[in-house]
């Protein structure tokens, strides 16, 4: 499916003088990107993902339209961006965009873009997922893949997370109805509409001290089959895993109450061919979903045992999200 080419500055010029200036700087053209044949370093590569952000930011500022879901990976880029940290960052700053389009009988659908940027985002095409609860599994299929190839082809070298956006507000809306014609790619979309997708969020929290939050975070998970443990206490740990429909009605539950800070700090996929209960439970790292306070200590009775949570999670063979939270190895 054909499509325009990269936005450029003049489509958001009505925001403003300090916006545009924003825009200039998140649609600069290859030639700024690369000087002759020398490559972006990542410090330029992390320094556009910034600029981009923030443009995103200032255009769509409601949390309904642009969200960022992993604040940690965000502060990560800016100081690594800004010199204040050689280390390379650990994870990909991930966000969600929200796109509303016409379809043509006059209504109105929303679209859910999730969105990664890998490390060497701009030189490489950034990862999005488009999904809409009236899109089939194949018309999803079809759409995402044709937004792929839209990427390859027109984004590689230049920030286009806008480019993308109205990509997906012009042409997502013709896939709902889509009939895929090609035997092929038919049979591929009937395979795929089996696939069920598991997840295991890791949840981060300032602090976990309220007892109707607890109470909430463990019927929540009750009620929606996910297993996991929570951590009370300063800083708060949470994790949930089961179906991804069920991962993610958690989370809007959980973030909706009031937080100081809570993020999710690490997200895990899998796809399942089938999907059977066998299959899914054969993933799961965690029986039920329990509270774990490992040894509490400090004035309040607040903190806990770090090194205990680290053989926790060794045992259920995790270890390594000992370091994406706290930034240093378990022992």
């Amino acid at each position: 499916m054909g499509a325009s080419g990269a936005l450029h500055c003049g489509a958001v010029t009505r925001l403003g003088a300090g916006r545009v200036r924003a825009c200039a700087i998140a649609t600069a053209p290859s030639s700024f990107l690369v000087s002759g044949t020398t490559e972006m370093t990542n410090q330029e590569e992390a320094e556009m993902q910034v600029s981009e952000l923030d443009l995103l930011s200032s255009m769509f500022p409601y949390e309904e339209e642009f969200a960022v879901t992993d604040q940690l990976a965000l502060a990560e880029l800016k100081h690594y961006a800004e010199n204040e940290s050689a280390e390379v960052p650990s994870s990909k700053v991930q966000f969600i965009l929200n796109v509303k389009a016409e379809v043509p009988n006059a209504s109105v659908v929303e679209f859910s873009m999730a969105c990664a940027l890998p490390f060497k985002y701009p030189t490489v095409p950034p990862e999005i997922t488009v999904r809409s609860s009236l899109l089939s599994r194949s018309q999803q299929i079809h759409l995402n893949s044709d937004l792929k190839t839209y990427l390859m082809q027109n984004c590689s070298g230049e920030p286009c997370m806008l480019s993308a956006r109205q990509w997906v507000k012009d042409y997502a809306a013709a896939y709902i109805d889509k009939e895929l014609s090609s035997p092929s790619v038919t049979a591929a979309g009937a395979v795929q509409a089996d696939v069920t997708t598991f997840t295991r969020l890791w949840i981060y929290s300032h602090h976990i001290y309220n007892k109707q939050k607890r109470k909430n975070i463990i019927d929540w998970a009750k009620e929606l089959s996910l297993s996991g443990f929570c951590m009370p206490g300063k800083p708060g740990v949470v994790c949930v895993e089961g179906l991804q429909s069920s991962c993610e009605e958690f989370w809007s539950r959980v973030r909706r109450l009031t937080w100081k800070r809570i993020l999710i700090r690490h997200r895990e996929d899998v796809s399942l061919e089938g999907g059977g209960h066998a299959e899914i439970q054969s993933q799961r790292k965690f029986s039920t979903l329990e509270e774990k306070c490992f040894d509490a200590h400090g004035a309040r009775g607040n903190h806990m045992d770090l090194g205990q949570l680290y053989h926790f999670l060794e045992e259920k063979g995790c270890a390594d999200i000992f370091q994406m939270y706290f930034g240093v190895e378990g022992h």
